[in-house]
């Protein structure tokens, strides 16, 4: 078996006992939509997923993509990636509040880091404007290794 589809087939296991655990229900389109990004080379739109999503449900449309999306989003199992406009897995398994990524404005490229907390002054004009916070992203931008 591919180590591709071994990697998958473990990641829809976590997810699975996740819900489980949490009282989630996974519909078929939450689990496809899982699938189809977790099993992706590079980010994917929310047209992407619904395209691929035709394979597993019949005529699929735009809002049963969006709403797989956001359980998905909401729950911790992916990350949107603001200025691409796309969604990738996430690495950490809902273990933090704040994301980096580099992002290669060549081959597309995401990886997810994890280095940083919020910066403390943001952290103090965070809270002395007594704003809850929920999560953070920093997207940054340059060119890969690879591309280099």
């Amino acid at each position: 078996m591919p180590i591709l589809v071994r990697m998958i087939q473990k990641s829809v296991q976590s997810f699975e006992k996740y819900c489980d655990e949490h009282n989630l229900r996974i519909t078929p389109p939450r689990l496809s939509a899982f699938k189809i990004i977790h099993g992706a080379t590079k980010p994917m739109t929310a047209y992407e997923v619904l395209e691929e999503m035709a394979q597993d449900i019949k005529s699929p449309k735009p809002p049963t993509a969006y709403r797989a999306i956001d359980f998905l989003l909401e729950n911790g199992f992916i990350h949107r990636i603001e200025s691409l406009n796309a969604y990738i897995p996430c690495e950490e398994k809902h273990k933090h509040d704040g994301s980096q990524f580099m992002i290669c404005d060549t081959c597309g490229d995401v990886e997810e880091i994890h280095l940083c907390t919020l910066p403390t002054k943001l952290q103090d004009k965070v809270t002395a404007e007594s704003f809850t916070l929920h999560h953070w992203n920093l997207e940054i931008h340059g060119i890969c290794a690879s591309c280099s």
